[in-house]
């Protein structure tokens, strides 16, 4: 195996490897164009709702790539949201099953044309069903972490959620299970913060200077990020991670992050001019530094819209879930 070829004397400020960079690059750029496609998807009628998390790529793909993929709990588990397809992209799946779960298609990997988008699951990398009741999964993490910490071995636990979703009580109730004295847990809790609860200011919501402050009172570590900044989270995130999985104990991560098409669907799912571009800004220093050209960027971005491009005609031709299957995967089955 060749080494990897190190920054040379113009790149030292970036500390990160120019493989490790490229490959990031690569699945910011995948990611936006496919969440593009999925907007694009919904305003032509092959859905019914998109949400999504153009403008989080920075963090979630980061998050991805340093993930312990397997199944069982001596690996990693997520409790993401429907902000996630970056993370799942970094993870390695295929970004077909995110359309074909748009358009609602029998072959939905996720729920068999069941459900909203962005509602991920997969037992085989523990990624735990992404649930529509808000914030939920912060009740849900401590419960694999619990049986993480009995297994034994450095398997964490990760939610992730938003931070408009911290004022529920699922939130509060995570803090708590996760660091009772001399019983803490390996959960890594994340707060994706990009400012809105939907079409709610933070500022006129949120006493707290960060959510992240909140775990002080909780005795557990605790630290704000910019998660615009692809480098910064993924040293941040490697760094959160080796603790967790180390000490064995709770650590609470803020992440401002930028949500470059609104809410979702509901609120139009267009551009917003005055949000943070995460990918325009990493470009920009790629270049500046000779990571990678101009041309050579537009080309992956246009590869990859030439490619989903393909992949959303192939689903809009794929089958729909069929009227006998309505008992299929409840609790009813076929009585």
């Amino acid at each position: 195996m060749s080494k990897p070829r190190l920054l040379n004397r113009e790149e030292e400020s970036l500390p990160l490897e120019r493989e490790l960079l490229v490959r990031m690059h690569d699945l910011m750029v995948k990611a936006r164009v496919l969440e593009e496609r999925l907007i694009q998807m919904y305003k032509q009628g092959h859905g019914y709702f998109w949400i999504g998390g153009p403008g989080e790529e920075a963090f979630n793909v980061p998050l991805g790539m340093l993930m312990k993929k397997g199944q069982g709990p001596a690996y990693d588990y997520l409790h993401g949201h429907y902000r996630q397809s970056a993370t799942m992209l970094a993870l390695g799946e295929e970004p077909i099953g995110a359309m074909r779960q748009m358009k609602n298609v029998v072959t939905d990997p996720y729920s068999g044309g069941r459900n909203f988008a962005g509602h991920f699951s997969k037992r085989e990398w523990n990624i735990a069903p992404v649930s529509s009741p808000i914030e939920i999964q912060y009740t849900m993490a401590p419960g694999t972490a619990l049986a993480q910490k009995r297994h034994g071995g450095d398997g964490i636990s990760i939610v992730t959620g938003g931070d408009a979703g911290t004022a529920e009580g699922d939130f509060a109730s995570c803090l708590v299970w996760s660091s009772r004295k001399g019983n803490e847990l390996p959960v890594l809790i994340i707060v994706t913060n990009n400012k809105w609860g939907i079409s709610t200011p933070a500022e006129t919501q949120h006493g707290e200077t960060h959510v992240a402050d909140r775990g002080k009172a909780f005795n557990m570590r605790t630290k704000t990020i910019d998660g615009n900044d692809p480098i910064n989270a993924y040293l941040e995130l490697k760094e959160a991670m080796e603790y967790v999985r180390k000490e064995r104990k709770p650590f609470l991560m803020e992440a401002m992050v930028s949500r470059l098409y609104g809410h979702s669907s509901a609120s139009g799912a267009n551009m917003v001019g005055n949000e943070q571009d995460c990918l325009t800004v990493f470009e920009a220093r790629l270049e500046k530094h000779g990571i990678l050209t101009r041309k050579e960027m537009d080309d992956l971005r246009n590869r990859y819209s030439e490619d989903m491009a393909a992949m959303a005609r192939q689903v809009i031709q794929e089958p729909m879930p069929g009227p006998e299957t309505i008992w299929n995967h409840i609790y009813a089955e076929r009585k």
